[in-house]
């Protein structure tokens, strides 16, 4: 004979003055972690309490209600609102929402801590940049969006930098078939079709690390350590319109340069202009370029030739730092190197 299922009845909830609040001992959180107590009062002042305190009513030894009720789940609410009042911010009076165990219940004050902390889940990744991103639609700006949520710009620049993600991708982190280290590799180039043929072509090899996925999307790009980018300067190569790859979430010593064409228009335009100005020395014929290539130097002959002789004023500077440089070495003579 089947049986009918067992009726649930949830706990009541009102709204009970501060000062008849107190901490509970049963409660299981000691070590503090996470957002700090602080940080909670000020998100408390900013929004107001997201979520109600679960009490229980204090007994005297008789076993009759006192009016005050214990907190043996959300402590740390508690004591940001304590901070509140402290500070005179929240009247000592001021309701505070809670949800109210049933004086006669089963469940232990210690079990009600427990679940609570033991069962929340923390925001996923995904779930978290498309927060920031529909702030940042509403007009937040990053410094606001980290002032709100206690967390550094840098943080939400890179939660926002995972927009450059192909859709596809972003798919598949959220049904855990890559890692939060791998999604991040692909926000150095913002072209979705090649960041979706790059996974294509990882996902079943054996290496598919972020490294591996970071040099694939970067290898028709110039490093900006590469010596054109470092003689044409970056800066240069960004006013004439190039376009430089970031990696928020680690070292890149730069970036990457997206097109080599114009770096080396800018290198060879440059070494023209650095041509021009020795070719005013006197020089009869200058060649440029990036490299010499292999035999450069067959059938030329060095030149050697006399050296000029010293004038009376070099001839006298020559032995005066000549003089110096001998008393310099005996100096120096026994000392250490």
């Amino acid at each position: 004979m089947a049986q009918a299922a067992q009726k649930i009845t949830l706990s009541s909830s009102r709204d009970i003055p501060f000062d008849k609040l107190v901490l509970s001992q049963s409660n299981v959180r000691r070590i503090k972690a996470g957002v700090s107590v602080e940080e909670l009062a000020e998100d408390i002042a900013r929004r107001g309490l997201l979520q109600g305190l679960s009490v229980r009513p204090v007994l005297d030894a008789d076993g009759v209600e006192t009016g005050k009720f214990e907190i043996p789940a959300g402590g740390r609410r508690f004591q940001a609102l304590s901070l509140l009042v402290k500070q005179k911010r929240l009247a000592k009076t001021a309701p505070v929402p809670c949800v109210l165990r049933d004086v006669t219940s089963d469940i232990l004050a210690e079990d009600d801590s427990l679940a609570e902390n033991m069962q929340r889940v923390a925001l996923h990744p995904l779930d978290q940049f498309r927060a920031f991103v529909a702030l940042r639609d509403k007009g937040q700006g990053e410094e606001a969006i980290a002032a709100a949520f206690f967390v550094t710009p840098q943080i939400v620049k890179q939660r926002l930098k995972l927009a450059s993600v192909a859709p596809a991708l972003l798919d598949v982190y959220a049904e855990d078939g890559m890692t939060l280290e791998q999604l991040m590799a692909f926000t150095v180039n913002p072209d979705h079709v090649r960041q979706v043929q790059v996974w294509d072509a990882v996902k079943t090899s054996w290496n598919k690390e972020p490294y591996s996925i970071r040099r694939m999307l970067t290898e028709t790009s110039v490093r900006a350590s590469d010596r054109r980018a470092v003689f044409v300067g970056v800066d240069a190569y960004e006013a004439a319109g190039g376009i430089v790859l970031r990696d928020l979430f680690q070292g890149d010593d730069g970036g990457w340069l997206e097109d080599p064409a114009l770096l080396d228009r800018l290198v060879a335009d440059k070494l023209q202009v650095e041509a021009q100005a020795i070719a005013a020395e006197g020089w009869k014929w200058i060649e440029v370029s990036t490299d010499l290539p292999y035999g450069y130097s067959h059938g030329l002959r060095r030149l050697v030739g006399d050296p000029s002789p010293l004038s009376v004023d070099e001839a006298a500077e020559q032995a005066k730092l000549l003089a110096e440089y001998r008393a310099l070495e005996e100096e120096y003579s026994g000392q250490d190197e």
